[in-house]
């Protein structure tokens, strides 16, 4: 059984930031409930498209947690732990990338 603290820890082994920008949309596309609010979205969209670039390691880690949270939330926290456990290292963005 997948825990938050778990995945939090696997999410940030070997210098791991966040998936690659086209996995990290189809995780986001995986979180249920997701909902428009005033100026945008909860849980928040995945910082990708221009904003990859302007954005800094540590944010794009803080908004991945976001997703983690809105997972174990809403009852997916085992359907998205097993979608990040099974990307490469590849499809994982590095802070050394």
């Amino acid at each position: 059984m997948e825990t938050i603290d778990a995945l939090k820890k696997y999410c940030t082994e070997n210098g791991r930031i966040c998936p690659q920008p086209q996995r990290w949309n189809e995780l986001y596309q995986l979180l249920p409930n997701k909902k428009r609010v005033e100026n945008g979205w909860e849980p928040s969209v995945p910082l990708i498209l221009a904003a990859w670039w302007d954005t800094p390691h540590l944010s794009k880690m803080i908004r991945l947690v976001e997703h983690l949270e809105w997972a174990e939330k809403t009852g997916c926290l085992e359907q998205i732990g097993k979608f990040l456990r099974n990307l490469s290292e590849k499809e994982w963005y590095h802070g050394n990338d």
